[in-house]
């Protein structure tokens, strides 16, 4: 099928400027602090993607200290987990806008007062502001940093990078659902969030930890990643061309906006030295004109950026492949969310309660699921492999599994299903590296932002579309069976239209050769 982003056939025109001249590679791209990266994004998914795991804790100790029903209890967790992701759009106006860096700071912050404020609840309602809305946000704030800065520190270990960064999130459901146990017991659910805000606050740290690259150490990684894949063969796109006729994504509002903000900057810097020459009385009000100066120019170019990636004429929305990205996107998450509610339930209905107490089967998707993420780096990052066909093999395995899980009735053989539901679902860490191939890093974080998005829609109402089904039926299969055919119509989108993409370019080719 497609093995580089050539393949795939769609350019923002910032490869374009690279020379043939050979640069010596920098050591932070691949090695040296990219290995820091890793361990701030590693800590980053134990404690935000962890904590969720770990969230039917506090569930129990929500449902017996308010006594609302279970649907409504829910919904604090449910928001939570969704709007983490929902936000992906929004916060990649800020990183655009501050860097990572800052952004994830600050969603440290907010997510660590998220869980204080929400030990001082007194009712449900109270729950869904401070931690559905402001502990999400801020734990949005900072999962998207903590994904694109693994993606623009690596280059030829990317798949590997992020298979061991996002593992955290398994490490992460065993040690913080083992830690809020804990809490609650000794402490009440209470003093344990209140603690649980406090070691949220080393998210502040993960974030201090994400060193921004240099515009130069960038460009080199463009030269490195421009000459690896210059004797691969390249597929001319639609997509492709449309971004030639219209140039780079948002390059002459960029020019302008420099070239303004250069005027504005000097005539500050000006001032500030003739106001030296005549004894300085007004330089601390200078000095704030000129912060804010930059601050208004840092936000305009920002913003400017990031609503050009979306609703410019070269936006990310022309790429088609990228758009059936978006919409597999919308029934993938649920896909794998609703085995983890229905399981128990299944268990409980073929009469393997006493096999599944001793070894939990969501367990061994959870267990399983760390490997996978790790194994199927690896094999990405091979020279003679795929990522996007590695991708589709795991989403196609995952996909099957869904459908005939309903047809298992004994403890071995949805075990063995279960494993396998573990070891594929590990595409995700797969999901940045052909994110970054169809759009490039530059454009990594809005394009992710919106892909995140749409698995968070499908967190938010695959699980209740799943209970609408059980209600009306009252068969735990049609849940699969329908999610699992929704998740085969994104994955057929994925499969044709790369194909669509590559026979274009050929048949106008043609229609030239003949005119």
């Amino acid at each position: 099928m497609y093995a580089s982003r050539e393949d795939i056939g769609y350019d923002f025109g910032d490869d374009s400027k690279v020379g043939s001249k050979p640069v010596k590679p920098n050591p932070n791209i691949d090695g040296g602090w990219a290995w820091m990266i890793v361990l701030s994004s590693f800590l980053v998914h134990i404690l935000i993607m962890g904590s969720q795991m770990a969230l039917g804790i506090l569930n129990m100790e929500w449902l017996e200290e308010f006594n609302q029903s279970r649907g409504l209890t829910a919904w604090v967790s449910s928001l939570s987990m969704g709007i983490t992701l929902i936000v992906g759009p929004f916060i990649g106006l800020f990183i655009s806008m501050c860097g990572c860096r800052k952004t994830a700071i600050i969603g440290g912050v907010l997510n660590a007062l998220g869980w204080i404020l929400s030990a001082y609840a007194s009712n449900v309602h109270y729950l869904f502001l401070t931690f559905g809305v402001m502990a999400g946000v801020g734990s949005g704030m900072v999962y998207l940093p903590a994904v694109v800065m693994v993606g623009q520190y690596f280059q030829k270990r990317r798949a590997l990078a992020q298979g061991l960064s996002t593992t955290g999130t398994g490490f992460g459901a065993f040690l913080m659902t083992a830690l809020l146990k804990y809490l609650c017991t000794e402490y009440g659910w209470r003093s344990a969030m209140f603690l649980q805000g406090a070691i949220s606050l080393n998210l502040c740290v993960c974030g201090a930890l994400m060193r921004p690259l240099s515009p130069k150490d960038v460009s080199e990684k463009y030269v490195v990643r421009s000459n690896s894949e210059d004797n691969k063969a390249k597929a001319l796109s639609h997509s492709a061309e449309t971004i030639k006729s219209n140039g780079p994504l948002s390059d002459e509002p960029e020019k302008k906006e420099e070239a303004t903000n250069e005027e504005v900057l000097d005539s500050v810097q000006h001032t500030d030295i003739g106001d030296k020459s005549r004894g300085g009385r007004n330089m601390y009000g200078l000095r704030i004109l000129k912060r804010v100066s930059q601050l208004t120019v840092t936000v305009r170019k920002g913003f400017a950026i990031w609503y050009s990636s979306y609703f410019g004429a070269a936006s990310l929305f022309t790429n088609r492949v990228f758009v059936a990205f978006i919409i597999w996107a919308l029934f993938a998450y649920s896909s794998f969310v609703i085995p983890f509610i229905h399981l128990p339930e299944i268990v409980k209905q073929y009469n393997l309660s006493i096999q599944n107490n001793i070894f939990p089967l969501t367990s061994i998707i959870a267990i399983v699921h760390i490997f996978g993420k790790v194994i199927l780096g690896i094999v990405s990052d091979l020279p003679c492999i795929s990522t996007w066909n590695v991708f589709l093999i795991a989403n196609f395995t995952l996909v099957t599994c869904i459908l005939t899980l309903p047809l298992m009735h004994t403890y071995i053989s949805l075990a063995v299903v279960c494993a396998l539901i573990g070891f594929s679902s590990g595409y995700f860490s797969l999901m940045p590296v052909v994110t970054e191939d169809l759009v490039g890093t530059k454009h990594l974080a809005n394009a992710y932002g919106i892909i995140i998005c749409a698995n968070g829609i499908s967190a938010l109402l695959g699980p209740p579309f799943a209970g609408w089904i059980y209600d009306i039926t009252h068969k735990y299969d049609f849940s699969f069976y329908i999610s699992g055919s929704l998740y085969m119509v994104g994955i057929i989108f994925l499969f044709i239209q790369p194909c669509i993409q590559k026979k274009q370019p050929k048949e106008k080719s043609t229609e030239e050769a003949q005119v």
